[in-house]
């Protein structure tokens, strides 16, 4: 890993793009980390299906419905300035937020902050995965997108733990919560601090609009609908992009069922169910050795890509997803599950490096905002959806053998059908972007 980490870092612009993920995302962590307690391990409240279901789709919905509108943006703002005001942006958002928690409590203007600072997380992650390839050569990409997205959820959970740490140090109260808030507000700060050490036009798109700025967001957002309609269907003709995005949604879809299950497991199978320290305890060690197998997509998908296509690691990282699931499905004691928890990681880690470097790779760059906010729209619809299933699915103590039997067969169906239709794909015509553009 390391020794990849070298090859890319000797260029500048990927330096200086990577110190923001890194200090954006140990916020993201922190403030997340946050969030999860109050959603699903605060003490006065008891975990079901639903209500975990109908947290996540409070926090992911409205993101799908508002988040293609910043493909459009992309492919049209300066990215670096994205990444500049946008950071400031959540610093804002995150003070009012603390000072919100420690004289209110949680309201209905706590839920409303959270969801639009969540919002603009989003929104600077697609920025990131765009400028990605202008600050890298095309040959390195999958080295690149091994490392950053992973090393960047190393900061989030680097960030999470210094939360929690905070919350161990201070006094129990509103103001614990304000102070958390108020240290991931630095760090947003520091993360729009260091977007200036990268050039107002280094990072694209390469051609936009004469007219730019903030004082076009209006027109932009009115020409969205088009924009979008054919960024669609560039991809879709595109091809590759286009499935490589369908099958990253499909994929996702089936690991939100077995993230629910895993927070219902962590909290009412294998701990007392009323013991919610010790249920998000379990969480945390649970998520940890899943990370493990994100550790592992780091160092295996390069490897991976020297004897095989990034289409042929998706499909076989869909083969060790099935493998999971039918060791969720064994029984459901600790060790199995732990063990399912890190080939679930590799196989989700291990796909999406794959699938964002088919997309970065064959999508031209004037397209390149609008699939990765498509990609991010696909990415929260599928989990959002994947709530509704998992609380239809789903007793509350997260444990359904069938249905992990049945998740092992859909990714089987999934990595037959993938492989077919990449197949098909091969002797597609690559230049139609004009085609387009023009209809």
């Amino acid at each position: 890993m390391w020794s990849d980490l070298r090859t890319v870092a000797v260029h500048s612009g990927f330096r200086r793009l990577f110190a923001v993920r890194l200090v954006s995302q140990c916020g993201d962590g922190m403030f997340q980390a946050g969030l999860a307690t109050l959603f699903f391990f605060s003490p006065e409240n008891l975990a079901t299906a639903g209500a975990v279901a109908a947290a996540f789709a409070v926090l992911l919905l409205p993101f799908t419905i508002v988040g293609p509108f910043a493909g459009p943006l992309l492919d049209r703002w300066r990215r670096r300035q994205v990444l500049l005001f946008g950071n400031a942006v959540r610093v804002v958002l995150t003070l009012l937020l603390a000072v919100l928690m420690a004289v209110d409590g949680v309201s209905v203007g706590v839920y409303v902050l959270a969801l639009v600072t969540l919002g603009v997380n989003r929104f600077l992650l697609a920025a990131l995965s765009a400028a990605l390839p202008r600050v890298v050569p095309r040959e390195q990409l999958l080295i690149a997108n091994a490392l950053t997205p992973t090393l960047g959820a190393v900061a989030a959970v680097v960030g999470a733990g210094i939360g929690f740490g905070l919350g161990l140090l201070l006094p129990a109260g509103p103001m614990k919560d304000g102070v958390v808030l108020a240290v991931a507000a630095a760090l947003f700060g520091g993360a729009s601090a260091l977007a200036l050490r990268l050039g107002k036009d280094q990072l694209g798109p390469e051609a936009r609009p004469s007219r730019t700025g903030l004082r076009q967001a209006w027109g932009d957002l009115r020409a969205t609908a088009v924009d979008l309609g054919r960024g669609a269907r560039y991809l879709v003709l595109r091809g590759t992009p286009g499935s490589a995005l369908g099958i990253m949604a499909l994929h996702r879809f089936l690991y939100g069922v077995n993230f629910i299950a895993l927070i219902l497991i962590s909290r009412n199978l294998l701990v007392d169910p009323t013991d919610a320290a010790a249920g998000l305890a379990m969480f945390g060690l649970l998520t940890g050795i899943s990370f493990a197998g994100n550790g592992l997509a780091i160092v295996l998908t390069p490897l991976a890509h020297e004897r095989m296509s990034p289409s042929t690691w998706v499909v076989v990282c869909l083969g060790l997803g099935a493998i999971s699931q039918v060791l969720m499905g064994v029984q459901p004691v600790f060790g199995v599950i732990a063990a399912a928890a890190v080939l679930m990681g590799l196989a989700v880690q291990g796909a999406k490096i794959a699938v964002d470097t088919i997309v970065q790779a064959d999508t031209d760059d004037s397209y390149r905002g609008r699939a990765f906010s498509l990609y991010d729209t696909l990415y929260n619809g599928a989990f959002a959806g994947a709530a509704a299933l998992a609380a239809a699915v789903l007793p509350d103590t997260g444990y359904s053998r069938p249905t992990f039997f049945a998740l092992a067969a859909v990714y089987l169906v999934l990595a037959v059908g993938y492989r077919i239709i990449v197949r098909r794909l091969r002797d597609q015509p690559r230049d139609i972007a004009p085609k387009v553009e023009r209809s």
